[in-house]
């Protein structure tokens, strides 16, 4: 079952879904948040840490770590939240967090083109395929790295979201290589972002005295 960590579940409107593994959170991810809200008339933006991913495991900060960057950057914003859910599934996180909601809500799931593709195309097994996860929920995405093009039948299930061309260079890889390297970081994440990171000491950063 998910958890909000922060902020409360939406009573009624439409939901947006930002799942990620915020290793850490970046400004790119606000990004997408912000121009996600606009395009697909979001009513809130749920930041989504699951407890497990589907393909890989807690490395350079822990789930608690993670959590802990995601409710200082959520902390005091009206449109935003922090949410944990047991599944690692884009059809497992809106589900769990529709459960939560207020009748009627729907459920927007935000990503960037590769994962759209990638999710699209995946041989599901025994689920659902994708057409019918779309019953479920929505897909916005970003256009980073290209634009993308759905297939034709499930075109009225996509929202494409432009992205501020400032935003489509960072990546939470390029956060960790740059504090490794001893380079400037900090305009790539948000201040409370920033701020944890040195507090903790995450990815070699120096900790503040």
């Amino acid at each position: 079952m998910a958890r909000y960590l922060e902020g409360r579940p939406l009573a009624q409107g439409r939901l947006g879904v930002l799942p990620s593994a915020f290793n850490p959170p970046t400004t790119a991810h606000v990004a997408l948040a912000e121009a996600a809200r606009q395009a697909a008339g979001l009513d809130q933006v749920a930041f989504t840490l699951p407890e497990r991913f589907p393909h890989k495991q807690f490395e350079g900060a822990s789930f608690e770590q993670r959590a802990r960057m995601l409710t200082a950057l959520t902390a005091g914003h009206a449109g935003w939240a922090t949410a944990a859910t047991e599944g690692g599934l884009f059809l497992e996180m809106a589900r769990e967090l529709l459960q939560l909601s207020g009748p009627g809500v729907e459920a927007v799931v935000l990503c960037g083109r590769d994962a759209a593709e990638r999710i699209v195309g995946w041989d599901y097994g025994e689920g659902p395929p994708i057409e019918r996860q779309l019953e479920e929920f929505r897909l916005a995405v970003a256009e980073r790295e290209g634009s993308y093009a759905p297939p034709a039948e499930l075109a009225s299930r996509i929202v494409r979201v432009p992205m501020p061309a400032e935003a489509r260079a960072v990546s939470s890889s390029a956060v960790r290589a740059a504090i490794a390297a001893g380079r400037p970081w900090e305009r790539m994440v948000p201040r409370p972002v920033a701020a944890v990171i040195r507090e903790l000491g995450l990815y070699g950063a120096a900790r503040d005295r």
